[in-house]
Formats: structure tokens, sequence, C-alpha cells
């Protein structure tokens, strides 16, 4: 979307080479029969962390716990062959398989392509169809598909007829985005698909006018047959927060009508909410007409889905960014639908074309068991964390994260988690100077489920691996023996 990158990651979350012998990557020093006899020992917390999670008065059958030394023993050890829920900590998984697999520099390309026997004439035709190559690129931008359509223009074409999209690196991997928990219009349950503008989500802005005391709002971009209706009350005062609208959505036919009510601060300045409304397959014919039209060109046909010809040329190219930033994104931001798609690219990059979900699953599952890591019991489901059905021991991921950190590809797996106290998900967690910047971390959180995973440095300049994973009705509450769990190997 045009400008807040960073505020677009928010809204979409939610809520190799194996050179090296088993024992190394499990941790130095140690044997595979000793850490698999590890595995199986319940090793109890600390008489000051049992206080901590006392207190949050959860029974401790909904706990999983693992806290290991790099290179060393286990400190804590509790339920950890237990496979449970762990919300999207599941990310480390999918992003780890992927950048082990695909490498850190990694890139996908979406091309406009046209038949080698096509021709522009000197006022700007196409004599045939534009055809664009879709390349399941998770973190396509509006602005990249406007210089996309630049250099078609720059090329000298004006006027085209159809626009011939080709989804073809995977199969039917289209979702409901009401199947989770009802909500069809967020931006956490957008469907994957191999050609995704901006994660498929509308920009609501709010910009405010203090001569009037009104919003002025826009939709952005402004595709057509999409109208936005508001109400939001202004409000004077010294801003509480973030502005409390709520939206709906009507779609019948082609219209799209979007209407959002509320009461927003003035003095809280311009904000923006984003939302789904149209299928990732209509989003994007829509965004590329729109783009079209203000690059100034012309289309008499319309975009549909099809093949390209074996003897089409590439016209206009674009690169993403290196999978080591793209994981940084997906980490960090926790975004969900760019996690489902670097799935189902690790599957289409196997040869496993065209990629579904299965076949995907399977894939990174081979590339963890080549590290041996068989991953026991882990059910991987969309890669995302955004599931019921996922599920992973914390044993599994403590191996997992073990082998990560003695791989060719640590620094940038290590970087693409937040920053304790600093970014992502956990920069408003321990922010004190004694504890920020010494852990990275990956959260989770789903309605029943807390969970929090990664590496913690103590200020002796040890290292440790951590997973605690809590699957209750009251999981919330785990959120305080998090921070007094990190808080406490901090000082170790």
């Amino acid at each position: 979307m045009i400008g807040g990158l960073q505020r677009v990651w928010q809204v979409f979350g939610k809520c190799g080479v194996f050179a090296m012998c088993l024992a190394t990557g499990l941790g130095v020093g140690m044997t595979t029969s000793k850490v698999h006899a590890q595995a199986k020992t319940q090793i109890s917390m600390p008489p000051e962390l049992a206080r901590a999670w006392a207190q949050t008065k959860l029974p401790e059958s909904s706990l999983s716990l693992v806290v290991q030394e790099i290179g060393g023993p286990r400190l804590m050890a509790v339920s950890p062959e237990t496979p449970r829920n762990p919300a999207s900590v599941m990310k480390l998984v999918t992003t780890y398989a992927a950048l082990s697999r695909l490498g850190p520099n990694y890139v996908w390309h979406t091309n406009f392509m046209m038949d080698a026997e096509s021709r522009v004439n000197e006022k700007g035709v196409l004599s045939g169809p534009l055809y664009l190559r879709a390349g399941g690129d998770p973190v396509l931008m509006l602005p990249d598909v406007w210089r996309l359509m630049r250099d078609l223009r720059l090329r000298g074409i004006k006027d085209i007829s159809d626009i011939v999209i080709d989804r073809s690196i995977f199969g039917d991997v289209t979702i409901d985005p009401s199947t989770f928990d009802g909500s069809a219009d967020r931006p956490y349950n957008a469907s994957p698909d191999a050609f995704m503008v901006g994660f498929g989500a509308m920009r609501l802005v709010f910009s405010p006018d203090p001569a009037t005391k009104t919003w002025k709002y826009f939709v952005d971009p402004p595709l057509p047959g999409v109208e936005l209706e508001a109400n939001v009350a202004w409000v004077d005062g010294k801003c509480p927060g973030s502005p409390s609208v709520t939206t709906d959505t009507t779609v019948s036919g082609d219209k799209v009508r979007i209407r959002v009510t509320g009461r927003g601060a003035g003095s809280c300045g311009e904000f923006d909410v984003f939302r789904l409304a149209l299928s990732q397959q209509e989003f994007g014919a829509r965004i590329l007409q729109e783009v079209w039209r203000e690059v100034g060109g012309t289309m008499t046909g319309k975009v549909r889905t099809g093949s390209i010809p074996a003897s089409a040329v590439a016209v206009a190219s674009h690169q993403s960014p290196p999978l080591s930033e793209v994981i940084r994104l997906i980490n960090k931001r926790s975004n969900n639908v760019m996690t489902r798609v670097l799935l189902l690219t690790l599957g289409a990059e196997a040869g496993r074309k065209p990629a579904t979900v299965t076949g995907s699953v399977q894939v990174a599952q081979e590339v963890l068991a080549r590290q041996g890591l068989p991953m026991t019991g882990m059910v991987l489901d969309n890669g995302s964390g955004l599931s019921r059905n996922g599920v992973v021991s914390a044993d599994s991921l403590t191996q997992m994260l073990n082998r990560a950190w003695t791989s060719p590809v640590m620094p940038e797996f290590v970087s693409s988690l937040a920053i304790l106290g600093v970014d992502g998900t956990t920069r408003y967690r321990l922010r004190d100077p004694a504890t920020k910047s010494l852990a990275h971390l990956k959260t989770g959180a789903l309605r029943d489920v807390r969970s929090v995973a990664g590496y913690v440095w103590s200020t002796s300049g040890k290292r440790f691996v951590v997973v605690s994973m809590v699957n209750h009705e009251r999981a919330h509450e785990a959120r305080s023996f998090e921070n007094a769990l990190i808080a406490w190997l901090t000082t170790k």
C-alpha cells in the first residue's frame, strides 16, 4: 500500500546445508542419546519461576516448557514431548525450512510478457494479449505494480486488450477468509494467491480537518465499484490512543460498500484501517485495471486467468526483496498470509508444481528431516500458526532452534525474530535497560494459546534456547510468566 508499510505489516499479524553431525546441531558436546534422554526427563522449574507460574492460576498440565543452554544442558523441561498448538510460533518452522532450502538470497519474480509474434503499432496498440506471470511474491505492493505498468508505458505500450494472469505456480489454494473465526474482512485471514497485491486488503484512510472538526476519508487504492461511507465522530482533547471504529462490508455483484462508524480524537492525527472485501483474484484484477488507467493506458478487454504461450517474452519485470528480508517481515510482524505463500513457494521450488498446501508441508518436513529433525507429532497445517489443528512439541522446537543456531543461515534466521523491547511483537515487553535487547523471540497468541520461542542472552554471556507453550481457555494469563521466565534467564 502507499505509505506506512510498517503499519501494513502490523495489521496482517495476529492475535542449510547439512554438513555437521547431529550431535553438534543439537548442542556442542552432547550426544544424540543424551538429547533424547533429556527430552523425556521432567526438569522442575526453580522456585522463583514456580511461583510466577502459580500466580497465573493455570494448571501445569496446560504448559510445555523447555529451556536449554546452547552447547549445554537443559535447565527446565515440562511436558516437552506433548504436541501443543503453538499459534504463530509455528512460523519459525516454516521460515527456517524455507531459508534452509531456498537460501537467504532467494527472490520472487513477477513478469509482464507478450507473445513473440505480437507487435506494438505507432499508436501504442498491442496486437495480442498482455500476459502476467505470477510468481507468488508474498510482498508485492501497489507501488511495485505501478512501476511495472509504468515500464510498459515507457516501452510504447498504451492500448491493451486482455491481461491474462498465469497463476500456475500454485494449485487451487484459495481459502474462505471467514473459516477461522468468522471475521472475513480481517487482513490476518487473507487467502494466499500466486498474484497477491498488498495482501489483498484495502486501506481506508481518515484524515483530520480541525477547521470543521470532521474526518476526511478515502480508499487507497481507489478501485472501481468500491464505495466508502463513514460516520466517525470527532472528539476533542488529548489523544487517548487508537480511534475506536467498526466496519461493515456489503458486497452486491460488482459493487462493494464499506461502512465505518465510531469516534476518534482529532489530536491523534490521520489513521487508517485495513479490510478485506474482495477475493485475491478480483482485487488483483481491479488493481491492474486502475493502475493501468492511472499511468495513462487504455484497456478494451478484461483481466482473466489463463496460461502463457511458450513463445512469450518478458517486457517488464519486478524482483522481490531477498528471502532474508522477507522472513524479517514475517516473523517480526507475524504476517499470516505471507507465511502461507512462503510455504507454497517452498513446495513449488521443490518441483511440486502446481504447489498445494499438502505437498508443500511434505517438502518442509523433508527439509527438516534431512537435518536430523523428525519433528515427531508435528502437524504443520498451513504453516502460519493461524490454525486450530497445527501442533508441535516443545522438544521438537528446541531441537530445531539448536540446529538453526549452528546452521549456515543462523544470522539471517535469528535476525528475523523480534528483538525484546525494541521491535516486532515484543517491542513493548521488558523494555527495562536490564532486559531490553537481550532476546530474539517469536510470539504466538490465539484465543486459547499463548506461546513464545527463541533465543535469550544472559548478562554473563550465556545463550539459551527457550520454548514455552500454553494451551488453555485462560492462556492469556501466561504472559506474566513468559516475562518472568525471560527476565530470569537474562540474569543467569
